[in-house]
């Protein structure tokens, strides 16, 4: 299908709903290329539902209308483990996507996994069983297969039935608030490439003399550039090691750059002028001071039971709530908080302590470490009492 039907745009805004997923290959390329876009939309009679397959691949392909409907507030997308899918739409289709309900994220909400896939939530929610058999398929090609084409339909074929199911679940808990809160950031999903948050992330780049630093950075411009051009992955065109040796060793001529580890390869040797062209460019730029890094506290060896008391603490709040103890905290998070409380400044800024969270069990595991409330056991379970 070249474009979404007008029968069907206006059966997603009349249910307010649309289910969808996607089919993409990332191997071997600059960015992710999206292939195939999946839509349940329920039908007009109020039972059963209309699934479309549309080819963004396809000569004439037309994406305005499901922008819109994407675009919309009125409407809910129902996605599962979405990020990636609203990511590749959001730049493809050069739309915003609101209104978001995750099934993977909200059936953490319900007491189940937190990671659950779709075949095991459909089982345990459902009681339906699927089973996929052409998942890592070239989807880029065409034609597609009839057992491809199956495929791509069923992984909507049940995933408004799971929406509605989770949503009814959480709705009479009181957590539906909570799930939409935590689907609310994939509105935001991105795979777009920012070339200064990839210089930053680059090994070894806090090691760059301030002459060597404007230089890495021009070479990563230069190879995004170049990979984007070519539709290739960065890696291939420069690797991370090599740009740093370039960086420092700042070679004049071809010559040069061939001595540098990793800079012979056949690949770099053709592209030799050209690398020692962006660093002639970037050889007199201002030198840059890298920036102060400002670490968390570290871990310290008293830390530990602390860090454990809160766990406990958590690992209890969520069996109560009915709640994936992964949606609270991570270790990481349970670190920052002793840590910041440890050197009595400002709170950490962790998930734990923000929102939903906070109310849950976040002000208590602050109260918890100022030694305002305690834990103890009773008839087998945790509760915590005034100290």
């Amino acid at each position: 299908m070249l474009a979404l039907e007008p029968e069907l745009a206006a059966d997603a805004r009349r249910a307010g709903r649309l289910a969808l997923d996607t089919e993409f290959v990332g191997e071997g390329r600059y960015r992710t290329l999206l292939c195939l876009i999946q839509l349940a939309v329920p039908s007009a009679e109020g039972e059963g539902k209309r699934i479309a397959v549309l080819d963004p691949l396809a000569d004439g392909f037309d994406g305005s209308s499901l922008a819109g409907l994407l675009a919309d507030p009125a409407v809910e997308i129902v996605v599962h483990a979405g990020r990636q899918d609203i990511a590749l739409l959001r730049r493809v289709l050069a739309t915003d996507v609101v209104n978001v309900f995750d099934t993977q994220l909200s059936a953490g909400f319900a007491g189940l996994g937190a990671q659950s896939s779709y075949e095991s939530l459909l089982g345990d929610v459902l009681g339906v069983r699927v089973a996929k058999s052409a998942s890592f398929t070239r989807w880029e090609r065409r034609p597609l297969s009839a057992e491809q084409l199956a495929y791509a339909r069923e992984d909507v074929e049940h995933l408004l039935e799971l929406a509605t199911e989770l949503e009814r679940r959480l709705q009479a808990i009181g957590r539906l608030g909570w799930a939409r809160e935590e689907c609310e950031p994939l509105q935001h999903a991105s795979d777009e490439r920012d070339p200064d948050a990839i210089f930053e992330r680059l090994p070894r780049v806090r090691g760059l003399s301030p002459s060597a630093r404007p230089i890495a950075r021009a070479l990563v411009r230069w190879r995004e550039q170049t990979a984007a051009r070519q539709d290739r992955p960065v890696q291939g065109v420069l690797a991370d090691a090599a740009l740093i040796e370039i960086a420092k060793r700042k070679p004049r001529s071809t010559a040069e750059l061939e001595q540098i580890r990793g800079s012979g390869a056949a690949s770099l040797r053709r592209r030799g002028e050209d690398l020692v062209a962006v660093v002639d460019g970037a050889r007199e730029l201002a030198p840059e001071q890298a920036p102060r890094e400002t670490r968390a506290p570290m871990p310290r060896a008293e830390d530990a039971p602390l860090i454990a008391l809160g766990e406990a603490l958590l690992r209890a709040r969520a069996r109560e709530a009915g709640l994936a103890y992964e949606l609270l905290a991570a270790r990481a998070d349970l670190q920052a908080i002793v840590g910041a409380w440890r050197g009595g400044g400002e709170e950490a800024d962790v998930r734990t302590l923000r929102g939903w969270r906070r109310e849950l069990v976040g002000a208590e595991l602050l109260a918890l470490l100022d030694g305002r409330v305690a834990l103890s056991v009773r008839d087998g379970k945790l509760q915590i009492v005034p100290a």
